[in-house]
């Protein structure tokens, strides 16, 4: 074979090379894909190149302005059947606290205390800290169970089927939920008790199933996977995966908002004017159109199928880099990629790829961001036991002291469309890329200032109420306050879970691998069962006449934990798009049919390599 001439090498050095335009999903855009780019143009910035769909250079990331891509139909029909579960959950949490907290109404054999001398719904009177005991337990148990719900959608089931498998569930716990409520069982509180705390709890397992899998299948339904720069309206912009999964989250919490404030509102009305069985019965009707929803749907849906025990392989690399590395807190992470490690020296287990590596680390770097969560999560937990008690005392106009919470979600679902339009874009317009860091520690911030609106407001009831410091008492006539003066506490918390809690969902998947989705967002919703058992330790608190220490106390530590979780992560902030730049993984998992192949064939290639 003869060698090439200098000059045959200098022409094949300018020969057109053709370079794929753009990325998504390992495929070529269409309109780019039979376009040729001059080898001497290869490391030309694309707008010279006049070719979208490519990826931005290093200088585009920091001049060209950031869009979002197209939202898919199919990410509606899954925000449909997510308003459908939480119109069912939020229908029935919101009953809670008058059910345990207030006696039955004289007279009455349902709870409703409509036409009766009780202004307040209730059915087993055991007071307002046995009532936050339970709102506690309630959040707690449902937070907890995602973590079951992440790992049998991950490795064993998938997603879809387990989402129809917490549907069932659910619907059970209601049918116990109605029992535990209807005029024969209702008037033996212990019966009553029992039958309600099993119901709580079986609905606790299947909202856990649910949370877990939900969010994580509504995004895998966005295309975009890679940034790439695209001509709109005549100017060159960066079509950011980021900016999109961004709107997709606050879309899903606008719809998880209009099933919860609906939900809320229509059953607390039933509660008063009906029962607590009817109540409890209607948001089943509701929650059945969800299989309806996604059966219709399934075949335009992307359905990841699960993985095999991606976990255990995730514990044998964190023990086997720890126990290799010179420092548990700085592990080296070379030392457990494949590419690193002879074939015939590697462990068994390790069948990944190097980027899965770098896509476990940066998951861990999101569950590190959530440790901070239950601190802001004792700030939202008020508002489902506590604030609908201080309601109760205050002066309610014929309105049940537990509607008075729909201020929250009517905030969120007011505001999602503001800041989606107006807010984000605008700061993105004047050049203030605000990252998911910023907007959680503005959370932080809008939850204390929440709390101290909180506070002032107790400090009014006790000094106006006949009662002065005991105005929960039986019997005590309410402070001559509006209830509706409680707006400013639920307003403040609706935008700090907007900054906090959109933005942990958005966070969870974003970082998370993509094989491991569903538990990293379970992390992230187990923070807040976190939060719940931590609340537990401030029920002593939650009685009269230490409620406005309650609310002081919750305040300081969150305006606390949002600063100090500014200072841990203000580095990772300048690092997003590094992070979401990273190289894809194409390990899937131990069901994966070449999950093996790239290992074993390492170890034939240096086998053979022996013999020669």
């Amino acid at each position: 074979m003869s060698a090439a001439t200098p000059a045959e090498d200098a022409t094949k050095a300018i020969e057109p090379q053709a370079v794929p335009c753009y990325y998504e999903q390992e495929t070529v855009d269409e309109k780019c894909a039979d376009k040729v780019i001059p080898a001497t143009k290869l490391n030309t910035s694309t707008t010279d190149l006049d070719c979208d769909g490519q990826e931005p250079t290093e200088e585009e990331l920091a001049t060209l302005p950031r869009v979002s891509g197209p939202i898919d139909w199919a990410i509606y029909t899954i925000s449909f059947a997510e308003l459908c579960e939480r119109f069912s959950y939020y229908g029935s949490a919101v009953l809670y606290t008058n059910f345990v907290n207030r006696p039955l109404p004289e007279g009455s054999t349902t709870g409703a205390s409509h036409g009766t001398t009780s202004s307040t719904p209730g059915a087993l009177g055991m007071g307002t800290k046995a009532a936050q005991a339970i709102s506690l337990i309630n959040q707690f148990w449902a937070y907890l169970m995602p973590l079951f719900g992440a790992w049998l959608a991950d490795s064993k089931l998938g997603r879809y089927k387990v989402i129809h498998i917490a549907i069932a569930v659910c619907t059970v716990a209601h049918v116990i939920l109605t029992v535990a409520a209807t005029p024969k069982v209702i008037v033996h509180s212990d019966r009553a008790f029992a039958c309600f705390f099993i119901g709580m709890f079986v609905l606790c397992c299947g909202t856990g199933l649910f949370k877990a899998n939900i969010s994580p299948l509504l995004a895998e339904q966005n295309r975009d996977t890679r940034m790439r720069v695209e001509v709109r309206d005549g100017k060159r912009v960066i079509v950011d995966p980021a900016i999109t999964n961004s709107r997709i989250f606050l879309y899903f919490y606008f719809a998880i908002n209009i099933g919860a404030v609906s939900g809320q509102i229509s059953m607390v009305w039933v509660e008063k004017y009906v029962g607590f069985w009817l109540a409890f019965l209607l948001p089943t009707a509701l929650f059945l159109t969800c299989p309806v929803v996604l059966w219709s749907q399934k075949k335009n849906y992307i359905l990841a199928p699960p993985t095999g025990s991606v976990f255990s392989k995730f514990v044998k690399m964190m023990m086997y880099v720890m126990r290799k590395s010179e420092s548990m807190l700085k592990p080296n992470w070379d030392l457990v990629r494949p590419s690193k490690i002879a074939v015939a020296s590697r462990p068994a287990w390790m069948t990944y790829d190097d980027a899965w590596v770098d896509e476990v680390r940066r998951g861990l770097v999101a569950c590190k961001v959530f440790l901070f969560l239950p601190v802001f999560q004792l700030a939202y937990d008020q508002m489902t036991g506590n604030l609908t008690t201080q309601a109760g005392t205050m002066e309610l106009h014929g309105v049940p002291n537990d509607i008075i919470q729909n201020l929250n979600p009517i905030s969120i679902v007011v505001m999602i469309p503001l800041f989606d339009h107006l807010l984000y874009p605008g700061l993105r317009k004047v050049g203030i890329q605000f990252t998911p860091i910023k907007r959680m520690a503005t959370g932080f911030i809008f939850a204390s200032a929440s709390m101290v609106g909180a506070a002032v407001m107790q400090h009014y009831i006790y000094l106006k109420s006949p009662c002065g410091k005991y105005a929960n008492n039986d019997g005590c006539d309410p402070a001559p306050i509006n209830v509706w003066a409680q707006s400013l506490p639920y307003i403040l918390i609706g935008i700090s879970e907007i900054f906090t809690s959109v933005t942990s969902f958005e966070y969870a998947y974003s970082k998370a691998p993509e094989n491991m989705r569903s538990l990293v967002m379970s992390v992230n919703l187990f923070m807040r069962a976190f939060s719940a058992a931590v609340g537990q330790a401030f029920t002593p608190l939650s009685g009269d006449p230490l409620l406005v220490w309650n609310y002081i106390v919750i305040s300081i530590i969150a305006f606390v934990g949002g600063v100090t979780f500014w200072i841990c992560f203000r580095k990772l902030d300048g690092e997003e798009d590094k992070w979401n730049l990273i190289e894809r993984s194409k390990y899937m998992g131990e069901t994966e049919p070449e999950a093996n192949t790239s290992h074993q064939a390492g170890i034939l290639a240096e086998e053979t390599a022996k013999k020669v």
